[in-house]
């Protein structure tokens, strides 16, 4: 009786097509290089640092060569400026405050996280996060920001 091959050798992908696989199914599960943070800690305290403002707060966890963070960083210093005391805006660079990451349990950057007047976690979201979707987010929870009053001018 023949012997039969233990791998018939028309259906075997080549090794560098195997490998693309295995790099894009990673990129695609765990996000692209540069943007993920280690595994979550166990234990991490989400609240934010005491909050004398009694605002709602927006806390940015980022770092600034990451590119969807360097995407955000232009919205955070809008709403920090138009909604300057209503809301506080906070961004932490986890690259240089490495204990950030894990104080806030950060997987992924940047990591937005909405806190109410009290210092209590609301929502969470990973990634770019635009403008318009923030201020939504906002409402649907049940805070309705206003924006800060130009300054007019004085007529002569």
């Amino acid at each position: 009786m023949p012997r039969l091959p233990l791998v018939n050798s028309h259906r075997v992908a080549k090794p560098k097509a195997v490998l693309e696989v295995v790099v894009l199914l990673l990129i695609v599960s765990i996000g692209p290089p540069g943007c993920r943070k280690g595994p979550e800690s166990e234990q991490h305290n989400t609240s934010p640092a005491v909050d004398a403002t009694g605002l709602p707060r927006l806390l940015d966890l980022g770092a600034g060569k990451c590119i969807p963070c360097k995407m955000m960083a232009p919205i955070l210093e809008e709403l920090k400026t138009e909604y300057a005391g209503a809301m506080e805006v906070v961004f932490i660079d986890v690259w240089q405050d490495k204990d950030a990451g894990q104080k806030y349990g950060i997987q992924s950057i940047p990591t937005q996280i909405f806190y109410d007047a009290s210092g209590k976690e609301l929502f969470r979201h990973e990634g770019f996060f635009a403008k318009e979707d923030i201020l939504a987010k906002w409402k649907e929870l049940g805070i309705h920001l206003q924006p800060k009053k130009p300054a007019q001018s004085e007529k002569t």
